[in-house]
């Protein structure tokens, strides 16, 4: 085939696979384009709707050489993961089936294909598993029962229980769970039963998942792709734990570079855009095997990761930015050591999780493990099980000017040593801050819930040569090692006052309060380990990490640490913040009493914040350079010869305010 001399390849729902490629002559997939494209070249996709796997063969060689997938300008591009499916009969009631050939599936049926993997959880041992197929009337996806007797008798749920709270959610639709299928597999047809309520499935547009992912490499290190401007929906992409191959409905495949960027992506029935894992370094090998813990088996894919190349010179570094994603069952963002050295900005992220079919110990709008010098900047997330998960060597990590509001948890970081930083973030939701890890430094946030603090000791977790992939030691989470400046602190429910819980170890309550018994200076810390006739180890283990809590404001009842310096605790009643939407805008709207002014601090840097005592690290930017914590949420530069309120909008002030803030 002759391709045109420019590097403009157009696709055209109108075109063939036989053409040349140019805007007269268009091809028609995507595909074939893919084939064809090479460094430097631009694919243009042209109006319409595709039904393909688009797997690049090759990728780019640059930043400056990548190869771009891009939606024609203006015109609306669509690439599914799922066929149409019609010749529906009536099986009783508003129940209706259909048996599609096998042979539309290929080798990968996700009517066959279970929901599994470490650390999915089922009830029972002999709970029927859920699968990755689905069904999709007018574009909103139905529930899979357990039996065809449930697909006449659909339960009508409106509510759901949040595993890990126990929290209580309003189902988003709640009529919409008695839209239902069923699937029987046979070995040349799957057979499909579904409600349909009062919809004629013949009449109405009815889809049905057959691939496994939308636009995904089959080969590794296909690097420097873009992907821009396209609506991406309906992949069986399954379960992706950190142990495991983590495909998703779009993602690199273990490679560098990549950009994807002002997409609407939804309906991933597990995780949307990976940043993942690949197989070779372990394959849910806990569930498959049951010999070892996920957990050892986690450990061991770190460092048979960097046998196999894993550095800054192969892999991540990605762009992930301007997307829309929802209404996917695990993740909206998922990544294990494939995710180093990205950034994740600019995104809109909602209603991830919150079908709850299945669940598991994975699922979040952004769950990374990992994520060493991975910048989370400016993403709404709402409306999510839990907004964000980091989860293992959070290190240079930064979580920077996101708004998360109505969750049912914000923000949970485990098991990591850091030094990460958490700054001028709204997290608005009733549980806002998990910190079960260490060496965090939280500066200028409003959190609006609980904050629960537990140490891990009995999962010790690696941690890096600064600004690398290479480890340099593992260790226990002891807890504290922590900073807080100039955050504001909501109080609430007065069962969550600190104090012991269910598990040994963990507070949970509003304010800093929950570090009281930690010593407040480095200084103090060794004075607790200069008794020579304690053990070399044995000396660590029952001291208290240092905290470093300075000019913190704490109203409606949230506690502020014991010894804190600047502390303002504001006693005033009709204390209220609120997110609201209103039109295409969200607002902060706050009545804050007169002693909110109290608190004024400058801008911090990394030069402000002790260093981390375990990893031995700095607060530093990807480059070494000390951090810059000086732009509030909605991007005002703050210089540094001037104060600001405590909060993340340095606007913010006593009396009543509405301040957009996206």
């Amino acid at each position: 085939m002759n391709t045109v001399p420019s590097t403009a390849l157009h696709v055209a729902t109108t075109g063939s696979d036989a053409a040349d490629g140019s805007a007269d002559s268009p091809l028609r997939t995507i595909n074939r384009a893919a084939a064809v494209a090479r460094p430097g070249d631009t694919v243009v996709v042209h109006g319409g709707e595709y039904r393909e796997w688009v797997t690049p063969p090759r990728g780019g060689l640059s930043d400056s050489r990548r190869i771009t997938y891009e939606a024609a300008p203006g015109e609306h591009v669509v690439i599914k993961g799922s066929e149409p499916v019609t010749g529906w009969e009536r099986g009783g009631g508003d129940v209706w089936t259909v048996a599609v050939p096998n042979t539309l599936f290929g080798a990968f049926n996700p009517y066959a294909e279970e929901i599994e993997g470490d650390w999915i959880v089922y009830p029972e041992k002999d709970t029927p598993r859920r699968h990755l197929g689905d069904v999709y009337l007018n574009g909103r996806s139905f529930y899979e029962v357990s039996s065809l007797s449930e697909v006449f008798d659909p339960p009508l749920r409106t509510e759901m229980i949040d595993d890990w709270t126990g929290a209580t959610d309003l189902v988003r639709d709640p009529e919409q769970t008695r839209h239902v299928w069923y699937a029987e597999v046979g070995p040349d047809r799957t057979t499909i039963w579904a409600n349909f309520q009062d919809a004629d499935p013949n009449a109405e547009t009815v889809e049905i998942n057959v691939r496994r992912s939308v636009f995904y490499p089959t080969e590794q290190h296909i690097d420097y792709i873009t992907v821009r401007g396209f609506e991406l929906a309906h992949a069986a992409s399954p379960w992706a734990p950190p142990t495991a191959d983590q495909p998703g409905l779009i993602g690199p495949n273990w490679a560098k570079g990549w950009i994807i960027e002002d997409n609407v992506i939804h309906d991933a029935k597990c995780s949307a855009i990976s940043l993942g894992k690949e197989a070779s370094t372990g394959n849910n090998y806990a569930t498959l095997r049951g010999d070892k813990p996920g957990y050892q088996y986690q450990l061991e894919s770190v460092f048979t990761a960097r046998q196999i190349g894993w550095d800054r010179e192969h892999v991540g570094s990605h762009v992930v930015r301007r997307n829309t994603i929802y209404d996917c069952g695990q993740n909206a963002v998922v990544g294990h050591l494939g995710c180093v050295f990205s950034t994740i900005e600019d995104n809109h992220i909602h209603h991830i999780g919150t079908k709850r079919e299945f669940y598991g110990y994975e699922i979040g709008g952004i769950k990374l493990h990992a994520a060493i010098d991975v910048t989370i900047r400016h993403n709404r997330i709402h409306d999510c099980t839990l907004g964000t998960w980091l989860d293992w060597q959070t290190q240079g990590t930064r979580v920077t000017r996101n708004l998360f509001h109505d969750n049912n948890r914000d923000l949970f970081v485990e098991v990591s040593h850091g030094p990460y930083l958490v700054d001028h973030n709204v997290l608005g939701s009733r549980a806002s801050l998990e910190v079960f890890s260490q060496g965090g430094a939280f500066v200028n946030n409003l959190v609006c819930g609980t904050v629960s603090l537990e140490p891990v000791v009995e999962r010790p977790t690696p941690y890096h040569v600064p600004h690398s992939t290479q480890v340099s030691g593992y260790a226990a989470i002891f807890g504290g090692d922590d900073r807080h400046i100039g955050n504001v602190f909501l109080g609430g429910d007065a069962r969550h006052a600190y104090g012991p819980t269910a598990r040994e170890g963990q507070v949970v309550g509003y304010g800093t309060a929950g570090y009281d018994g930690h010593p407040s200076s480095l200084s103090d810390y060794l004075d607790q380990l200069a008794d020579p006739s304690t053990g070399d180890h044995e000396r660590f283990m029952s001291a208290k990490q240092p905290v470093y809590i300075r000019d913190n404001v704490y109203a409606s009842g949230a506690a502020p640490y014991e010894a804190e310096e600047g502390a303002v605790v504001v006693d005033e009643p009709d204390v209220s913040v609120v997110v609201v939407e209103d039109g295409d805008g969200v607002y902060l709207e706050a009545t804050l009493p007169p002693g909110f002014d109290r608190v004024r601090t400058r801008p911090v840097t990394g030069r402000d914040l002790e260093r981390v005592r375990l990893v031995d690290a700095e607060f530093e930017d990807r480059d070494g350079s000390p951090v810059q914590v000086d732009t509030d949420l909605v991007g005002t530069l703050k210089p540094a010869t001037e104060t600001y309120p405590a909060g993340p909008l340095a606007a913010l002030a006593s009396g009543a305010s509405r301040i957009r803030v996206w």
